[in-house]
């Protein structure tokens, strides 16, 4: 079946054959097939009862002529997610699925991270040390989020974001070596924007029609609290689909265009989209920023860490109209009767803005990574992703070995300004593999030597690697040398050890730029909080 078309089956499973345009509501059927069996389903919302909200967004503590600085604080909250009944969660100064941070080419931000967790994990007893990466940024390799440069429980670090690509959707996230999946299982995600003149002088929907969708899902035990399990460092696969914190949420929106920032936050579970009324996705945006020219399917793979930016325009739609954002699934995801809905848009107003309501046939004229090809490439090279022994390996060795080699091992070396082909191959029947490569944007050549979807012909950093398919990308390194990772981001896989490293640059006697040695966590002063001026 393609990926860009809805088939028959799909139309069925939406119920618009005969009807494109007809928005049928959902219901909800409660049956046995959930994950939290250790929770009634009754305490779960009817879908699309929860009022939708935006995450919140972080205020600078100072600004500079050219700087801004930031203070967030890891931490244990109390949330409730499912309602009546409270969770803890972990997040960046408190607010689970946020803060966003909005950033401007050219104007760097230095991040205060405190670890102020938990010495423990309430259910898993492990210590919760982070690692947190910008997930999407050109970062110097000590400010990278690097799986071993760990912050523990009170320490800080302070990271460095120059800022200096073009306008994308980045997100922010825990990479703590072997408990990234748990920790952000618990709410350790959110979401960065980084804008451009470019971007905001296009006629595209801003403000407030300018929208983050952070998606996942969940499991609960019968007092409302995350339950992880990873099905023997499979996956994790939860029955509660979370948008922006929220379970199954319902959002008002005008009859006119509103642009979404969709990300796919779940630990596991990769989805496929579509849209109840079977009307096709408007893509401008990739994970490293406005696509070239627009592109439209009807449904689409959305793999666990990609963004995407898509326009809707509601305008087609009646007041009162719903329209839901469904799940169709992928192969070898575990489905359950509660996620094939994800949220609903609920039409309920003319237009009280009509600015940024187009969508112009030029949208980016400047994204190198798509001017790559392979005949630039000065080598190719292949990178197995294989269970092996029970754990997840790149072409046969883990993170493990990093660490034995005191961070040395390296998977690749290129020079830094080098053009390579990069070819990811799964052989696997049984799973797939989001694969993300650090630092560099790159754009897909092929899958299977088949030409690439339409929502993915704009540059990325994450590209989702099928069961048995082979992925061709092509990338330029740089603007830094030093050291950075490529995993799979299953943060189960990640963490039970597929991960590996690239070195840009040659090796180097003393690295004043190492990921791990160059600028460590500091603790914090007797009685700080983190609440200090950051440096």
């Amino acid at each position: 079946m393609s990926d860009n078309t809805l088939s028959r089956r799909d139309l069925m499973k939406l119920g618009v054959l005969g009807s494109a345009a007809l928005a049928l509501p959902f219901e909800r059927v409660a049956r046995a097939k959930t994950a939290s069996d250790r929770i009634a389903v009754s305490k779960f919302p009817k879908p699309f009862t929860v009022p939708f909200t935006v995450p919140s967004v972080a205020v600078p503590v100072k600004r500079t002529s050219t700087t801004d600085y930031y203070n967030l604080t890891m931490r244990s909250s109390q949330t409730e997610i499912l309602p009546g009944l409270s969770t803890e969660t972990w997040s960046y100064d408190g607010t689970f699925g946020g803060p966003t941070i909005r950033a401007t080419k050219g104007r760097p931000a230095v991040i205060r991270q405190t670890n102020e967790l938990p010495a423990r994990h309430p259910q898993l007893g492990y210590e919760p040390w982070t690692s947190v990466h910008l997930h999407g940024s050109g970062s110097l390799p000590q400010y990278d989020g690097y799986a071993s440069d760990i912050s523990r429980p009170g320490q800080y670090k302070d990271y460095h974001y120059p800022n200096w690509q073009n306008a994308r959707t980045l997100w922010y996230h825990d990479h703590g070596v072997h408990h990234t999946a748990e920790n952000a299982y618990m709410g350790l995600a959110a979401m960065y924007t980084l804008h451009d003149e470019q971007e905001q002088l296009l006629p595209i929907p801003h403000g407030r029609y300018d929208v983050p969708l952070l998606i996942r899902d969940a499991m609960f035990d019968r007092n409302g609290q995350l339950l992880y399990d990873d099905g023997g460092h499979s996956g994790i696969y939860g029955d509660v689909m979370l948008v922006n914190g929220r379970p199954w949420p319902v959002m008002k929106v005008e009859r006119r265009k509103y642009r979404f920032r969709i990300l796919n936050c779940s630990i596991s579970r990769n989805l496929r989209f579509a849209l109840s009324t079977g009307d096709p996705f408007v893509f401008i945006g990739t994970d490293a920023g406005l696509m070239q020219q627009p592109r439209s399917a009807t449904s689409y793979r959305h793999g666990i860490a990609e963004r995407y930016e898509v326009v809707i325009d509601f305008a087609k739609y009646k007041i009162g109209q719903r329209v839901v954002l469904k799940n169709l699934g992928v192969p070898n995801s575990v489905d359950y009767d509660t996620t094939g809905s994800v949220m609903a848009f609920d039409v309920a107003a003319e237009p009280t803005d009509l600015s940024g309501n187009a969508i112009p046939d030029l949208l980016n004229p400047e994204a190198p990574a798509m001017d790559l090809t392979a005949a630039m490439a000065k080598r190719t090279r292949k990178f197995e992703f294989i269970r092996k022994d029970g754990a997840w390996t790149i072409n046969g060795r883990t993170w493990a070995d990093v660490v034995a080699s005191d961070y040395e091992y390296v998977w690749a070396d290129p020079n830094l300004g080098d053009v390579e082909v990069w070819e990811f191959v799964n052989k696997s029947g049984g799973w797939a593999h989001p694969v993300h490569v650090h630092l560099v944007d790159f754009r897909v050549l092929d899958r299977n030597g088949k030409p690439p979807s339409p929502w993915e012909l704009g540059s990325k950093d994450v590209v989702y690697v099928g069961e048995n398919e082979t992925v061709r990308v092509v990338m330029k390194f740089g603007p830094h040398v030093g050291k950075y990772m490529i995993h799979c981001h299953n943060l189960v896989h990640e963490d039970h050890d597929m991960m590996a490293q690239f070195r840009v640059g040659p090796k180097v006697a003393y690295d004043h730029d190492h990921p791990v040695y160059a600028d460590p966590a500091k603790a914090l002063p007797a009685g700080d909080l983190g609440a200090g001026d950051v440096d």
